[in-house]
């Protein structure tokens, strides 16, 4: 996932509400949503790697992730989705969670993480970036947020153009009910990309640009790269989560919606 919006604590009739899309090499094996068969996670699978960047549990739990951009990786780091998965199938509070990776964080290339607890109302944000530097530990405030390929709420240009875009549909919708399936077709589909003298000068220009529309879709030499799910999942007041994917399946799009509630929230 390479960008996502996401509301929190702000909505009367979502607690939680997220935009996202997820950006990787189309030919990478990767399963739709689902729930998974070994523990209580609902999200999409990375077939390679078994991990995921985005998923939910029944006990009202939530974690996304995205990539920091950066000029070089470490091809024998720790796989990044694999960060969701442990808090997801872990008993820890989002801060508790979050202290327990400072031991191994640097084992990983640069994330950006969100863990959630709906029912205690907890979300924190993690980053190992800068790196060299101790991770990023932060509560995440009330309000409406964008994460990107930098920290949380960084002025990239699409993430401020997916913000704009954004809350014009919400003073359309105002405080009532938001058609999440009708707003990812609005706004996530989104192919403008950035003028070059705002790109943030990490990796090659060219690469860059590519990059920096909402919706990505770029030719490279391993092949076709860019948006292949959009997803919104929304938590109500009373504990009712829907997870509804659009997804490429081989060269289709195809769209799914699963809906359970939260537990404790009954």
């Amino acid at each position: 996932m390479c960008i996502a919006l996401f509301l929190w604590e702000c909505h009367p009739l979502y607690p939680f509400l997220l935009l996202s899309n997820r950006d990787e090499y189309h030919n990478r094996p990767t399963k739709p949503v689902c729930w998974w068969e070994d523990c209580d996670i609902l999200g999409g699978r990375d077939e390679i790697a078994m991990g995921t960047w985005l998923g939910c549990s029944t006990e009202g739990r939530v974690a996304f992730l995205t990539n920091v951009l950066e000029l070089h990786t470490l091809p024998e780091a720790k796989t990044r989705g694999d960060l969701p998965v442990q808090f997801l199938k872990s008993g820890k509070q989002p801060r508790e969670f979050a202290e327990s990776l400072k031991s191994e964080a640097h084992y990983y290339n640069g994330f950006n993480l969100i863990v959630a607890d709906i029912v205690s109302k907890s979300m924190v944000y993690i980053s190992n970036r800068p790196k060299g530097q101790p991770i990023t530990i932060q509560e995440v405030p009330p309000g409406l947020h964008v994460l990107s390929n930098d920290k949380l709420d960084s002025p990239w240009h699409k993430a401020q153009r997916l913000e704009l875009s954004f809350k014009e549909d919400l003073a359309k919708y105002g405080e009532g009910e938001i058609p999440v399936r009708e707003v990812i077709q609005n706004l996530m589909k989104d192919r403008v990309k950035a003028d070059k003298s705002l790109l943030p000068h990490i990796c090659s220009l060219d690469w860059e640009f590519n990059l920096s529309s909402i919706f990505v879709e770029v030719e490279t030499p391993l092949g076709l790269y860019g948006t292949r799910n959009s997803a919104a999942l929304t938590v109500t007041s009373n504990g009712e989560v829907s997870f509804y994917e659009l997804y490429l399946d081989d060269t289709k799009w195809k769209e799914h919606v699963i809906n359970f509630h939260i537990r404790k929230m009954k």
